[in-house]
C-alpha cells in the first residue's frame, strides 16, 4: 500500500460530535479533505450548516449538518437515525463534544453542574458509541475515536468532575474494544492544553507564564494540530490499532 492510500478516506463516513468548532471542526475539514462525507453534529445548527457549506465548496464532499445536544440520550438516537438516513453507513465516529466549566471551590459544584458534565463527556459518548458500534459490528467494521484528555490523567482542584468523566472515557476506550473487535476498531486521543474556544475562559497571562514550565513545548496546541492523531485512527493507517490512547498534550505536565 502506498503511503497517500493508508490515509485516504474516499468512500468513508465520518461522523463527528462537536464538530463545528475547535478540535471537531478540524477534523471534519481534515476527513473531507481525505476523501469522506461527513456528518457534523453540535448543539447550534447554523454554525454545523456554515462548516457544512464550507466542506462542500472547498472539497466537493458531502456534508450532513444535526443539531444534537449529546446529554441527551434520545437526540443520540435521532443523530445515529440521520446519519444512516442520509448515508446509509457511519465508518468513522468521533465522540469529540465535552464540557468543562471551572468552579472556584469544589463545594460550589452543584448537582446539576455535576450532572451536566457527566452527561456530555461520559453519558453522551457511551450511548452513541453503543449505536453506532453496533451497527459497525453487524455491517462492514469501522472506526470509533474517543476523545479524552489529560486531565483524565491528573486533574486539577478545578476540573474533577470533568476529569473523572475523561478517566471513564480511557476505559470505556477498552471496553468497547473488546466489546466490537474484530471488526471495529476503538481508540482514544488524549488531548492537552490546546487554544480553542476552550482556552477562552482561562487566565491566559497565567497560562503564558507556567507553559515554558510546564509543557515541553512551552505552548498550546493549534487545533489544526490535532489532525495527524485523528487521521491515524480514522484510516488504515492504524489498521493493527485498538484499544490505544494517544496522548497529544506537547508534553504537558499532566500528559
Amino acid at each position: 500500500m502506498t503511503l497517500p492510500a493508508l490515509f485516504d478516506l474516499s468512500g468513508k463516513v465520518a461522523l463527528v460530535t462537536g464538530g463545528s468548532r475547535g478540535l471537531g471542526r478540524e477534523m471534519v475539514r481534515a476527513f473531507a479533505a481525505a476523501g469522506a462525507d461527513v456528518v457534523i453534529a453540535s448543539r447550534k445548527l447554523e454554525n454545523c450548516e456554515a462548516l457544512a457549506a464550507e466542506v462542500r465548496a472547498d472539497t466537493g464532499r458531502d456534508a450532513l449538518a444535526v443539531a444534537c445536544n449529546v446529554g441527551e440520550w434520545a437526540q443520540l438516537d435521532r443523530l445515529a437515525e440521520a446519519a444512516y438516513g442520509h448515508f446509509g453507513k457511519v465508518d468513522i465516529l468521533v465522540n469529540n463534544a465535552g464540557l468543562s466549566p471551572i468552579y472556584d471551590r469544589v463545594g460550589d459544584v452543584t448537582e446539576a453542574l455535576y450532572d451536566k458534565v457527566l452527561d456530555v463527556n461520559l453519558k453522551g459518548p457511551f450511548r452513541l458509541t453503543s449505536i453506532v458500534g453496533t451497527r459497525m459490528a453487524e455491517g462492514g467494521g469501522g472506526s470509533i475515536i474517543f476523545v479524552s484528555s489529560t486531565a483524565s490523567l491528573s486533574p486539577g482542584a478545578n476540573t474533577i468532575p470533568y476529569g473523572a468523566a475523561k478517566a471513564g472515557i480511557n476505559n470505556m476506550t477498552v471496553g468497547f474494544a473488546r466489546a466490537f473487535a474484530p471488526k471495529v476498531r476503538v481508540n482514544c486521543i488524549v488531548p492537552g492544553p490546546f487554544l480553542t474556544d476552550i482556552s477562552k475562559a482561562w487566565d491566559m497571562d497565567a497560562f503564558n507564564k507556567t507553559a515554558p514550565r510546564s509543557i515541553l513545548l512551552q505552548r498550546g496546541g493549534e487545533a489544526n494540530e490535532i489532525v495527524g492523531a485523528a487521521l491515524y485512527f480514522a484510516s488504515d493507517a492504524s489498521s493493527f490499532t485498538t484499544g490505544s490512547h494517544l496522548v497529544v498534550s506537547g508534553g504537558s505536565a499532566g500528559g
